[in-house]
């Protein structure tokens, strides 16, 4: 029989009911991790290499696009494609995002079949 892994998805986000809701939406075809800041989430990201990171912009001491730098900085994660996650429902958020290079941006509150679509509808080879 042959076994296939689940992709391997981060999601960072400072707010639980936020992980919380993701989680649930995506643990039966991904297999999950947390992280609710940006400094534990480059230590999990250096440790075991997601397959994709949902990553919140708005979080205390280290944000989103300081964590998406520091990804890109390390050779062995600056592939990794990331979504942007935020409640900052602007443009001007969404385009700097996309512009650093993230693959997707999925505002807050979260619709979680959105969400799981969006993921669903990555490239194959993620």
């Amino acid at each position: 029989m042959l076994w296939l892994r689940k992709p391997h998805i981060l999601i960072v986000d400072d707010v639980p009911a936020n992980v919380e809701m993701l989680g649930e939406a995506l643990q039966e075809h991904y297999e999950i991790q947390f992280a609710p800041s940006g400094a534990k989430a480059l230590r999990l990201a250096a440790e075991e290499p997601p397959d994709l990171i949902l990553l919140d912009i708005m979080m205390p001491e280290m944000d989103g696009y300081e964590v998406y730098r520091q990804l890109r900085a390390m050779p062995k994660l600056a592939e990794i494609p990331v979504i942007f996650v935020t409640a900052m429902d602007e443009s001007e958020a969404e385009t700097r995002g996309l512009a650093l290079g993230a693959v997707d941006y999925i505002t807050k509150p979260i619709h979680v079949e959105i969400a799981r679509l969006r993921i669903r509808n990555l490239p194959a080879d993620w």
